[in-house]
């Protein structure tokens, strides 16, 4: 969406990162597969956007020291400042996209955004 867009340009960020960022500061460190739930992305596109976050510095990607197998991704100091640094005006685009729909309608939009996410 341009507004987020437009936010993120001086960050120099995409939108798909943006969400595992603030899914990361919201949550803690967790695993590849639940994030890539948890910030409606599959598994190979968050795989690819962690590969380009982890040399900028944004996040860290570890090996479960239970479960081998599995990649932790935590956020770093550098993607929480992009978080703190954007907060506000995040708060303020979505205000606006609840001023245009009216709550309900908001709810009932996002409700069936999460629907689509599950096919």
């Amino acid at each position: 969406m341009a507004p987020i867009r437009d936010m993120l340009a001086a960050s120099g960020i995409t939108e798909q990162q943006w969400r595992v960022l603030r899914v990361l500061s919201d949550n803690g460190a967790m695993d590849a597969s639940k994030l890539a739930e948890q910030a409606s992305l599959l598994l190979p596109s968050l795989t690819r956007i962690a590969q380009n976050m982890v040399p900028s510095g944004l996040i860290t990607r570890a090996t479960d020291t239970r479960d081998r197998r599995r990649l932790v991704l935590t956020i770093t100091t550098a993607g929480q400042a992009i978080i703190d640094d954007n907060r506000t005006e995040a708060a303020r685009i979505a205000q606006r996209f609840e001023d245009v729909l009216g709550r309900e309608r908001l709810d009932e939009l996002l409700d069936a955004l999460a629907r689509l996410d599950d096919l």
